[in-house]
């Protein structure tokens, strides 16, 4: 990205749509459970104050980082949880104010970093522009998920672009994390932005594409809806299994959502 300030400030208007969203709610509705399983709205804004405090460290200091990966490889199936829990014991005062600082610095920071530098990360290093993308859909995704436990219809943005081009890049990682080799042949992918405009990634004369609305796109890679309520579509055998198996996010397979009206 030859100029990451448009990610920059698209990522802040991001925080701070989720932050309108989330005032003035009262201590009860702060503890309602979200889609995702165990978490609360309080769950879901503590761990996004969470992995904010950890990308600053990453762009800042890059030795207090490093023993976050210390304490991450010590205990990998809890490390996040941990810090997710205690931030949403705090009362909901309290962690707004910490969401919304820990924001401020590291839109400072991501701001400040020289061009053309790279900071380490729980995966390969990331330059500033890549980091604060991942911020963003993380940010996009979770804030879904408090939308959807206050029964909130969000209008979707043209940042949701930002979501769609990680969604494209992690195809081959998405295949890797369920044990099946990438694709050789590369996809063509157009989605309609909420504007109107078509964003397309990929060879035009691809075998292999996916079609569909960039909300939809970003639903599905982010897992925050099942295929079957969606209106993405694929053509060939391998876009279609990469419809199945579609993530944006870092880690091992997410378990999904169920299709609406499916038991349980």
């Amino acid at each position: 990205m030859a100029d990451p300030t448009l990610v920059f400030d698209d990522l802040r208007a991001e925080g701070d749509e989720l932050d309108r969203l989330v005032a003035g709610l009262s201590p009860a509705e702060w503890g309602r459970p979200t889609p995702a399983a165990g978490w609360s709205v309080a769950h879901q804004i503590a761990h996004l104050a969470w992995t904010d405090r950890s990308a600053r460290l990453a762009v800042t200091d890059p030795e207090g980082f490093q023993a976050l990966v210390e304490e991450a490889l010590a205990a990998p199936r809890t490390f996040v949880d941990q810090g997710t829990e205690e931030g949403a014991r705090l009362p909901s005062d309290e962690l707004r104010a910490r969401w919304r600082e820990g924001r401020d610095a590291l839109d400072r920071a991501l701001r400040a970093a020289p061009p053309g530098a790279r900071f380490p990360w729980y995966g390969p290093p990331m330059s500033a522009a890549s980091m604060a993308t991942g911020r963003l859909m993380e940010t996009w995704a979770h804030g879904q998920d408090v939308a959807d436990a206050l029964g909130v219809v969000r209008t979707p943005t043209d940042r949701l672009r930002h979501v769609v081009r990680i969604g494209v890049r992690a195809r081959d990682f998405a295949f890797g994390a369920h044990g099946l080799p990438a694709p050789t042949e590369a996809f063509r992918v157009e989605v309609r932005g909420p504007s109107g405009e078509l964003w397309t990634y990929g060879p035009e004369d691809a075998g292999q594409r996916v079609t569909g609305p960039a909300l939809h796109f970003c639903l599905l890679v982010t897992q925050r809806a099942h295929r079957a309520d969606l209106a993405v579509r694929a053509e060939g055998p391998d876009a279609d299994r990469w419809l199945d198996i579609a993530q944006a996010f870092a880690g091992p397979p997410g378990g999904g959502r169920a299709p609406e009206g499916a038991a349980g």
